[in-house]
């Protein structure tokens, strides 16, 4: 099923069953979004991303790093990062994150995708160091992306586009029940930055 963008907010769930998901739009305007863009790009310490496949080290062209109340280490795909003090630009998006949706945050994952040549496969987040059932604000800003769900079970499909300056928060049992990616497209030649707020409890 794809969704364009025709409702938001916290009463509409974009999943039928199995968690929650709230796709609550642009959160502000064309200006203050292309400027947030500049200074992530331009301020963030990105990095490409590491992974333990099969034994081999592998370095993603997709940049990512980590930002948190503390030094946090949050392990996936076998290897360990330490979150890095906020900046004061996050810490705005974050109160900005958690003002619309009634949530707390004390971290935040970002991922750069340069292109829409890079994407993310399918997978959940249910690392241990997460919040069981806690919710995920992920916040865009760049290149517009598909953005799709997939129940583990009955593999029925939910999709939407996530736009410039845009808010989505999965919740509840989302991340047990469904997986989601960003899917490679040919078609996006602009870059997209993508903060996922998260809760660590470790």
């Amino acid at each position: 099923m794809d969704l364009f963008n025709t409702g938001t907010g916290a009463d509409l769930n974009l999943l039928p069953h199995g968690g929650i998901v709230n796709y609550y739009g642009k959160l502000m305007s064309p200006a203050t979004a292309n400027h947030y863009l500049q200074v992530l790009l331009n301020t963030i310490e990105w990095k490409s991303d590491e992974a333990i496949i099969l034994g081999k080290h592998i370095f993603t062209k997709r940049k990512v790093a980590w930002y948190g109340d503390r030094e946090f280490e949050y392990t996936y795909s076998n290897t360990t990062k330490k979150a890095l003090a906020w900046t004061a630009e996050l810490l705005e998006l974050k109160a900005m994150a958690e003002q619309k949706t009634g949530e707390t945050f004390n971290s935040c994952l970002l991922n750069l995708y340069h292109s829409g040549e890079e994407g993310m496969a399918w997978h959940s987040d249910g690392e241990k160091d997460l919040k069981k059932n806690g919710a995920i604000g992920s916040m865009s800003f760049g290149a517009e992306r598909k953005f799709s769900f997939k129940h583990k079970q009955s593999k029925e499909t939910v999709s939407l586009i996530l736009e410039h300056g845009s808010l989505l928060v999965m919740k509840d049992t989302t991340q047990s029940n469904w997986l989601h990616r960003l899917p490679p497209t040919k078609m996006v030649h602009k870059a997209r930055v993508n903060l996922t707020f998260r809760t660590i409890t470790t």
